[in-house]
């Protein structure tokens, strides 16, 4: 069992993880349950926690495995896997918890933004349950359990900076409290894992000793360990536009013709290792980090100058997949050390869609009375869904220009 310290305002409280081989957790329940439920990608998560954030339970089943011998995510296919597991899947996250049905307070589930197909599953298992069981139902917005993800582990306090980053999401926001958010920038047409798992892809890095078992993000950021990033000069993305949207289309393009350019110089077929895929990886990942820290970097810099910000301890937290990328982590440290802001991440495993999110983000919904829905009422998901207030314009017109900052990283 891996436990997570975090001092609260009224003492120090102690957050349990527990592995997925571990037996069933009884303890005496005092506090309101609440049964989390995930579907929104290729995940199928499930987890049970108590309002002071203990997570009594949890299950996960991937589906990046399957996914991976396709090539990218099959919709249908990830409905079907969905719906072939989520019932085992809550079944075991209640049996770890070891609670019942009964005990229960409310159950929480995504359903919005994500797959309409996988969405539609989570939705209809969650609203079979509630009506059976007579529970109060929570929907979640996925991105706004991204962001509130950091609060189970450190007491941070609103308002603060959120960069979220995936394979399907990059958007900053300022979150104001847990159903208030303002949406600073978001991407204009991929996410960078997105682009990270394409290029991974053209590259054919799935044939690669190293990568065969990984994901197209984590294959990037292992190779590019012992690459050379100055050997390809990729032209970083909307470098004329001061606002900050994300825009990686453009240098997935820049890639894919470098890539075409290096096989025809080395005279093999596409599908073909290529013996400079290292710097490459190295060259992509550098041009993926410095754009998030750029449009990251200028988020701050607006919110300071509109006072959005607390003077003391600001803080930006940063989740989604992308962000277990740790040299993506250093350029953002080093932005937020030349701000002076606090960079904060949830544990890799919870930086990934899973249950115990979704859970966490009813339970402080729970605890504010807010978005709680009867049993009887009917709910909708929507596969496109933004998030907040979109203020995009406004930090667009301030056109705030950067002042030079070396984004030098060194292991």
């Amino acid at each position: 069992m891996f436990a997570f310290k975090a001092s609260a305002q009224q003492g120090t409280r102690m957050f349990r993880v527990k592995t997925l081989s571990k037996c069933v957790f009884r303890r005496k329940i005092s506090s309101r349950l609440v049964l989390g439920i995930e579907t929104s990608c290729d995940e199928t998560g499930a987890a049970v926690m108590d309002e002071t954030g203990l997570i009594l339970g949890e299950s996960l089943h991937s589906q990046k495995e399957v996914h991976m011998k396709t090539g990218g995510i099959i919709p249908t296919v990830a409905q079907r896997l969905h719906r072939e597991n989520i019932g085992r899947v809550v079944q075991e996250a209640m049996e770890r918890s070891g609670v019942t049905q009964s005990q229960l307070s409310a159950v929480a589930t995504t359903v919005k933004p994500g797959l309409a197909l996988s969405l539609g599953i989570g939705l209809d298992f969650s609203l079979n349950f509630v009506k059976l069981h007579q529970k109060p139902f929570i929907p979640i917005h996925h991105m706004e359990a991204h962001a509130l993800t950091v609060r189970m582990f450190q007491p941070v306090v609103f308002p603060f900076l959120v960069l979220l980053v995936s394979g399907g999401h990059s958007l900053l926001a300022l979150a104001r409290g847990i159903d208030d958010f303002l949406l600073l920038g978001q991407t204009l047409d991929e996410a960078p894992g997105d682009t990270m798992d394409k290029v991974a892809r053209r590259l054919s890095l799935i044939k690669h000793p190293k990568c065969s078992m990984i994901s197209g993000g984590q294959a990037i950021e292992l190779l590019a360990r012992d690459g050379d990033r100055l050997k390809f000069l990729f032209k970083p993305p909307m470098g004329a536009h001061y606002d900050c949207n994300f825009s990686f289309a453009g240098l997935r393009n820049q890639v894919t013709m470098s890539i075409q350019k290096k096989e025809v110089e080395e005279g093999v077929e596409q599908g073909t290792l290529l013996s400079c895929v290292n710097d490459i990886a190295a060259a992509t990942q550098h041009t993926v980090a410095s754009h998030i820290a750029k449009r990251t970097h200028r988020a701050i810099l607006f919110c300071k100058a509109k006072g959005l910000l607390p003077s003391c301890n600001p803080t930006l937290v940063v989740s989604g997949g992308v962000a277990s990328n740790q040299y993506i982590r250093k350029t953002l440290k080093i932005v937020t050390d030349t701000t002076g802001l606090h960079l904060l991440c949830p544990p890799s495993k919870f930086c990934t869609d899973n249950g115990v999110m979704i859970a966490w983000n009813g339970v402080e919904r729970l605890r504010e009375g807010k978005g709680i829905l009867s049993h009887t009422e009917e709910v909708n998901y929507e596969p496109k869904a933004p998030l907040g207030v979109n203020i995009t314009a406004e930090v667009k017109e301030a056109a705030i220009k950067l002042p030079p900052l070396k984004l030098r990283i060194t292991d």
